[in-house]
Order: structure tokens, then C-alpha cells, then sequence
């Protein structure tokens, strides 16, 4: 093999390993959250305010001392941006990350990151309405295996019992389409900023509006330790920080499709560390609703092929 083959595999694996490492943080992260909130008496508006803040200001300070620090100020100069930035945070970050984290209080990990995995399917839906076209065979088979899986899921193959309560299975479905606006929406300031500046701002715009509305340093109950305290510190540095700058860095090495493939570990890591560590129980009808889901995000993750005039 030539030496520039060699690099290119080498770029190549990195940039598997960055995806995989953050879909793997993202999904422990969730398990973390499980446990301050049912165990350690955190609240979701109080850890969701701690984690953006933070994690988007040492976002923010990365930038200034790297290549973007012109753009950490230079992006609200920019009146055509400012409006966006802000629906960004406010209805982007904060919408996928506040619902994601109800979701979990009222639920558990597992369930609430497979309902959010369910974003692609509500992509694919506004770009077929938005181009006036009926899905194709790919995309109709995706959505039957998200309904299928979703009712799966959340039934666990009774229609007369919900197997995860009401208020989590609708926090996880506002979620999701909080993820798919976040996936839509910030097109125009990516191309024109730096990704980290944009998720830096979008962080901290986010975090504000919730310690805005709700006040979160008035909570109480919340038992702190040196376990709590790690906990925290790993939702905020490991489960948001760094996931973040390694799946957004993964780019520059792999294709958006390698990415979006491999980033399924995330629901897959969240659903093993609840059953193993949470001793979350999962039916069997249950699992094969993950199952289908996970199929629905792989599905949607590959390339489209073009087929003549196959449609629902």
C-alpha cells in the first residue's frame, strides 16, 4: 500500500473512531442523567441550564484561541444571521436538548433516545412536502418501520398499556422534532460560520432562555456528593463537550453518511447501559421496536437511489 493510501485509511479509521466515541458519550450521558434525576434529586431545568452554559462557554473559549476566534463576535455582527442564530439556540439546541431530558425524567434513557432517533423520519417528511413529492420506496419503508417500531416501544406489544409512561412518550416525540429542526434549521449559518462557534452560541443562547423562564438556582433537594458531582461534571464535559467536538470534527475525515451510520451506537450504548446498569427491564416486543427503529435511522442514513415513479 502507498504511503498515501496508508494515510487515507488512517484519516479514515480516526474519523471512525471519533463518531463511535461520540455516539458513546452521548449515550452514556443519558444513563447519567437517569441517575441524577431519579436517585440524586436533579432537576431537568437545572441540568440542562449547568450543561449548556458551560459547555458552550468552554466552546466558546476553544474557538477564541483557535482558528474561529474572529467569528466567536463577528457572527452577530452579521444582521442577516443574528435572528437565526438566536431561533437556532432557543428553538434548535434548547428544543432538542430540554424535551430530550424530560424525557428521561418522565421515562428512562433508553426509551427517551430511541423516540428522539426518530428525527431522520421527520426530515425525510418536510423535504418530501417541501419539494411537493411522494416518498419513495426507501423512504416508505422507513416509515413503516418507525410506526411499527415506535408502537412497539412504547406498548410493548399491548394496545392496552403503555409500557413507559405518557408524559415521557410525548417529551421523546417533541424531542425528535426538535432534532430534525436542529438537523434543518442552521444550514445557512453553517455554511457561512465555523460549526463550533455556531453550537457554542447555540448553547448558551439555549441555556439562558431556560434560566430565564424558570430559575433553575432556586431548585433544591439535590444531593450532592462526590458521585453527583462526577456525574454532572460527565454529562457536561464527556456527554456534551467533547461528543460534540469529536462528531463535528469527524467530518473532516469521513462522509456525513459515514457519520450519520455510525452515530447509531449512541441509541444502541443507551439501551445496554439501562438494562445493565440501570436494570432498566426491556420486553421482548420492546427490543424488537428498538430494533425497528434503529433500522428506520439506518435506512434513512443511506445514500438515495433514484427509482422512476416508485412511491406510496
Amino acid at each position: 500500500m502507498s504511503k498515501v493510501g496508508s494515510a487515507g485509511s488512517l484519516q479514515r479509521s480516526k474519523g471512525f473512531a471519533m463518531v463511535l466515541a461520540a455516539g458513546t458519550f452521548w449515550g452514556l450521558s443519558g444513563t447519567v442523567a437517569q441517575k441524577l434525576f431519579q436517585e440524586e434529586g436533579f432537576t431537568t431545568e437545572w441540568l440542562v441550564v449547568v450543561r449548556m452554559l458551560t459547555a458552550g462557554v468552554l466552546l466558546l473559549g476553544l474557538s477564541a484561541f483557535g482558528a474561529g476566534r474572529e467569528q466567536v463576535l463577528g457572527v452577530w455582527k452579521d444582521s442577516g444571521m443574528r435572528v437565526r442564530l438566536i431561533v437556532y439556540g432557543v428553538f434548535g439546541i434548547l428544543g432538542a436538548q430540554y424535551t430530550y431530558f424530560a424525557a428521561i425524567e418522565a421515562g428512562n434513557a433508553a426509551a427517551a433516545t430511541l423516540l428522539q432517533y426518530l428525527a431522520p423520519l421527520f426530515v425525510m417528511v418536510f423535504q418530501a412536502w417541501r419539494v411537493s413529492r411522494m416518498p419513495d420506496g426507501r423512504e416508505c419503508t422507513a416509515v413503516v418501520t418507525a410506526l411499527v417500531g415506535t408502537f412497539l416501544l412504547v406498548t410493548n406489544g399491548s394496545v392496552h398499556d403503555l409500557s413507559i409512561p405518557t408524559q415521557a412518550l410525548l417529551w421523546g416525540l417533541v424531542s425528535a422534532l426538535g432534532l430534525a429542526f436542529n438537523t434543518i434549521y442552521p444550514g445557512p449559518l453553517l455554511r457561512a460560520w465555523d460549526s463550533s462557534v455556531i453550537l457554542g452560541w447555540g448553547l448558551v443562547i439555549g441555556g439562558v432562555a431556560v434560566a430565564l423562564a424558570d430559575r433553575p438556582w432556586n431548585a433544591s433537594g439535590m444531593h450532592w456528593s462526590w458521585v453527583s458531582v462526577s456525574y454532572v461534571a460527565f454529562v457536561i464535559l464527556f456527554g456534551t463537550l467533547i461528543a460534540f467536538y469529536l462528531y463535528l470534527d469527524s467530518l473532516r475525515y469521513i462522509t456525513v453518511t459515514e457519520t450519520s451510520l455510525l452515530a447509531i451506537i449512541e441509541p444502541l450504548v443507551s439501551v445496554l447501559a439501562s438494562v445493565l446498569w440501570l436494570k432498566v427491564p426491556l420486553g421482548f416486543w420492546e427490543a424488537v421496536g428498538a430494533a425497528c427503529i434503529l433500522i428506520t435511522v439506518t435506512i434513512l442514513s443511506l445514500p438515495a437511489k433514484r427509482v422512476e415513479n416508485e412511491a406510496c
